[in-house]
């Protein structure tokens, strides 16, 4: 960037360029175009709690995770009803287009020669009324023993179609089953479900932790860009009460002021007003960002209540923030959850080469109208009640390279947790020497900022008497524009680590443990 003045700049002057020029989307001449319509926005008035609680209710990522949260329970209590007995009830009718029978073919049946022995003995013969009188006579017969032959015989017999059953049935059956022995199946089922519960769990509260870190960042950004747009508003007043000044001394004055000093300070004072456009633009997308992340629509803004940075001190524990970590951080916790998923699943591989042990019934009604055939009464109505066993033998080897599988897999998460250990703790060991850091730079940059403004308005009565320079009246204003921001950044990022830190650790326990 080529700059405008006379002199050359000295290295302070050149960070403040910067940072202007940092500020500047576009140096060009102002655009004598209409100014774009946009929609009327009334923006909303909010404190910091209330966006979190309105985060909490509106924003469209906790719905997502309190149903991954609801799948997993919902598969843990699949996973439980392996535990109860199992019945089913069935029903049916059934029409056949033909009446079913059964077609005994034809066949001779054959009857050996056969000899057959009489015995002898007396027998009383019945002679009817009206024979030898009028009521009937019983006469003793005495018969002699006698030996029948018969020859051998065959006889056809036709064939016959027998019908079985009407066409017309129905049919109910319940059926019930219970397991009784599985290997601990169930169990590692059972551990499986309920370790996806808790990392689905440990998933939401991340979230939760997620929206609030976003509202609270958004939310100080917010009051940090307004706080810079009313500093470049504020220095643009400045910078115009200033050239107003330096006109009225060039024309009027001693001739020490001459109309170069005018031109350059007039063309900082156009540079700072295009700056001051793009800021009001950052301040306003920056209450719209805001309500975004709290769930609102995309033309809702929200404008905090405070209007300054809340001054924010830290004096944290290292070894405390992380051992809290180990019991709240939704990361470490998750990990906990897989390993105890991943255990159960090593539990119901090993099942595989256990006996499986059930308990089995049934009920069953046949409705028919005919009676005869298959239709009889014994086959429309029985009960049967059973133990059946499953036992292994072998799968070529399937069960023991599943089991070696989920061991594998158990082995390597345990590897991961060691990692993740060593990785919260640095990740919380870098914020938490942020922290210190940024608490030293706010103070450095509070000071700073006072000297700033002491330094811009002894340069202002200087200048009024034609002490100094236009051009150091200049810089001292950009130095105090600068420095101030500079301590707004630095308390924003004293905020920001903060919430950082508070998603790290998994809870709001900073200011507990900070002694606060």
């Amino acid at each position: 960037m080529k700059f405008p003045y006379r002199f050359v700049p000295t290295a302070p002057l050149l960070s403040v360029i910067a940072f202007a020029s940092a500020l500047r989307v576009d140096a060009s001449e102002p655009s004598t175009d209409p100014k774009p319509e946009m929609a009327a926005e009334t923006p909303v008035e909010m404190r910091l709690d209330d966006c979190i609680a309105a985060a909490m209710q509106r924003n469209h990522e906790r719905p997502a995770s309190l149903l991954a949260v609801s799948v997993a329970e919902a598969q843990h209590q699949q996973a439980l009803s392996a535990y109860w007995p199992h019945a089913t009830l069935k029903a049916a009718y059934e029409h056949m287009d033909t009446t079913p029978d059964f077609l005994f073919p034809a066949t001779t049946t054959g009857v050996p020669p056969q000899t057959i022995t009489l015995p002898a003995g007396t027998a009383l013969i019945t002679i009817p009324a009206g024979v030898l009188g009028p009521t009937a006579v019983q006469l003793p017969v005495t018969t002699p023993q006698q030996t029948i032959k018969t020859p051998g015989e065959q006889f056809p017999v036709p064939s016959q179609d027998v019908k079985l059953m009407n066409p017309d049935s129905m049919v109910a059956s319940l059926d019930a089953s219970w397991l009784l022995f599985d290997g601990g199946m169930r169990r590692g089922y059972d551990q499986q479900a309920r370790g996806m519960v808790d990392m689905m769990k440990a998933e939401a509260h991340r979230t939760d932790l997620q929206v609030v870190d976003a509202v609270k960042r958004y939310y100080y950004g917010a009051i940090l860009a307004g706080q810079v747009q009313r500093l470049g508003s504020d220095t643009l007043a400045r910078m115009e009460a200033t050239l107003s000044l330096t006109e009225t001394m060039y024309k009027e004055g001693s001739g020490k002021v001459q109309k170069t000093d005018y031109l350059d300070n007039k063309l900082m004072v156009e540079s700072l007003r295009a700056m001051v456009a793009e800021l009001d633009k950052n301040a306003a997308m920056s209450q719209a960002a805001l309500a975004n992340s709290i769930g609102m629509p995309w033309n809702a803004s929200v404008r905090p209540a405070e209007h300054e940075l809340p001054l924010a001190t830290f004096s944290g524990n290292l070894e405390a923030l992380v051992g809290t970590a180990y019991s709240f951080n939704p990361d470490w916790n998750k990990v906990e959850a897989a390993l105890r998923s991943l255990d159960g699943a090593v539990v119901t591989a090993r099942s595989g080469h256990a006996p499986k042990v059930a308990l089995t019934g049934e009920i069953h009604r046949w409705w028919n109208s005919y009676q005869a055939g298959i239709a009889t009464s014994n086959d429309k109505e029985f009960a049967t009640v059973g133990l059946g066993m499953e036992l292994p033998l072998f799968d070529g080897f399937l069960t023991r390279q599943k089991v070696a599988e989920a061991r594998a897999r158990l082995a390597r998460a345990k590897e991961e947790q060691f990692l993740l250990r060593e990785g919260i703790g640095l990740q919380i060991k870098d914020v938490f020497l942020g922290l210190v850091a940024a608490q030293k730079a706010e103070g450095a940059t509070r000071e700073a900022m006072s000297a700033s403004q002491e330094n811009r308005e002894l340069y202002t009565r200087a200048y009024q008497n034609e002490l100094v320079e236009t051009e150091k009246l200049i810089r001292s204003q950009l130095i105090e524009a600068l420095m101030t921001a500079q301590h707004f950044k630095a308390r924003y990022d004293l905020l920001a680590l903060r919430s950082q830190l508070d998603l790290l650790v998994g809870t709001e326990v900073i200011g507990a443990i900070s002694g606060k």
